[in-house]
């Protein structure tokens, strides 16, 4: 296991240096084999030169380590002998049960205030005259990593003891009022997890909003003016037809911070690490690998982690033909 983990800078270097020079090299290869061919036979063998270079790639870097994973979540912390299903048993059990708690916190929060917050920028920058300048300013949190994101937050939810100077903003401001004290905010169970969540709501609610504001802007007109005529209020016109006609951008915002909130994982690692109760399944996969060094464990989350977005992203697929069709 300790092998594995060493070797990590080498795979990196051999998947980011490596890889390419190889494809380059066979295809370079193959298309100088393919010009000495005769003409109709060359013409019969570079499509498939061309399409064995991907598939080659795809076989690398996606199926065996799928079937690898797969296959260690089924064995002991150092691979060396076969546990069954005792992995997955313990991924459901124990302290497990509050990283799975804390995830499903993760996944009605994150993705519902943060579509709720796009979609009222959306239709009200509509409206507005200086529409490109409010989504210039509600973007601008996007070209910020989540990791520096969590950095800057750290600051504003900095805490010290009462009595003492509040160097994080919100306990300064907060502090201002009367006999209020300042709070912990990433040490008190449940408020942590929510602060957590609202720095990933900042830095997403951006990009959901050019979403949907270009879904907004390719609703009919003429509808809108007919509801109007007929003496339908602004509520009736939103329910009626701006959102089922957008629904198809709702449920693309929707999939993309839904499958974000499973694989939450740079945020929890920079701001608390998983403690006070805050802690997630991609940080405790993380934790099972590279600190407590069980590859068994780790393997299992990250399969529990592939089958439950899966479903997410085949009912985005079929939404996606759907769409296709019609």
């Amino acid at each position: 296991m300790g092998n594995l983990i060493n070797s990590v800078p080498a795979l990196i270097i051999i998947g980011a240096v490596g890889i390419p020079i190889v494809v380059y090299l066979l295809l370079g290869l193959g298309e100088r084999i393919a010009s000495v061919l005769p003409a109709r036979l060359g013409r019969g063998v570079r499509p498939w030169l061309w399409f064995f270079g991907p598939l080659v790639l795809i076989v690398l870097i996606l199926l065996y380590p799928l079937v690898a994973t797969i296959a260690y979540s089924f064995l002991d912390a150092d691979a060396s002998r076969a546990v069954g299903l005792g992995n997955f048993a313990w991924a459901f059990e124990g302290t497990m049960l509050g990283v799975i708690g804390n995830n499903l916190v993760w996944l009605v929060v994150f993705p519902l205030v943060t579509l709720v917050l796009a979609l009222v920028a959306a239709i009200l920058f509509d409206r507005i005259r200086y529409e490109r300048v409010a989504i210039t300013l509600i973007v601008l949190p996007t070209a910020i990593s989540f990791t520096a994101g969590s950095v800057i937050w750290t600051q504003l939810y900095s805490y010290q003891p009462s009595g003492s100077t509040q160097i994080g903003t919100f306990n300064a401001l907060i502090t201002l009022i009367p006999d209020v004290k300042p709070v912990p905010w990433l040490q008190t169970p449940v408020i942590n997890n929510l602060a957590l969540i609202l720095i990933a709501v900042w830095l997403s609610t951006g990009v959901a909003t050019l979403i949907l504001s270009a879904a907004v802007k390719n609703v009919a007109g003429e509808l809108i003016e007919a509801a109007r005529l007929d003496g339908s209020g602004e509520w009736r016109i939103f329910w009626s037809i701006v959102l089922p006609s957008i629904m198809p951008a709702v449920l693309v915002v929707l999939t993309t911070q839904i499958i974000a909130a499973l694989k939450v994982f740079d945020i929890v690692y920079v701001m608390t690490n998983g403690n006070y109760g805050t802690d997630v399944i991609a940080n405790r996969m993380y934790g099972e690998l590279f600190s407590e060094n069980d590859l068994g464990r780790a393997s299992a989350i990250a399969v529990i982690l592939l089958v439950a977005a899966l479903p997410i992203v085949f009912l985005n697929v079929i939404q996606f033909r759907a769409e296709s069709r019609s």
